[in-house]
């Protein structure tokens, strides 16, 4: 019975981790669907601005002049790494969910097994 409890133990807090490793993804990924946001309107305000107009960017307290091309190249890196770092995040959230799922089914099994044990255990045999 304590190899049970020291195993459910153990399950318990493998499915902990996995609970908290699965909030950590998502938490990365709203913060990555918000400066997606921020991307995809600095992009659209680029869209608005003609060829003659200024773009100036903010470097520490200073702004510099910049180029139109090179600011919406720039955005553009930034749109594609964040597209690709939020479709890497959506798979380590199905993948631990799958974990979890996985866990979850092994602490029931162990838990029905306990259980059965100790009912067999709790019945003496009658003569």
């Amino acid at each position: 019975m304590a190899e049970a409890q020291a195993l459910l133990q153990s399950l318990s807090e493998d499915y902990q981790k996995l609970q908290q490793d699965l909030q950590n993804h998502v938490a990365a990924r709203q913060k990555l669907e918000g400066q997606k946001q921020e991307n995809l309107g600095v992009q659209k305000e680029f869209d608005n601005l003609g060829d003659d107009e200024t773009i100036y960017k903010l470097v520490g307290p200073v702004l510099l002049k910049q180029d139109k091309v090179e600011a919406e190249s720039t955005v553009k890196g930034r749109l594609d790494f964040i597209g690709a770092e939020v479709s890497r995040l959506e798979t380590q959230v199905t993948e631990t969910q799958e974990k979890l799922e996985r866990k979850k089914a092994e602490i029931i099994q162990v838990q029905a097994s306990a259980q059965g044990a100790a009912v067999g255990q709790g019945k003496q045999p009658t003569q």
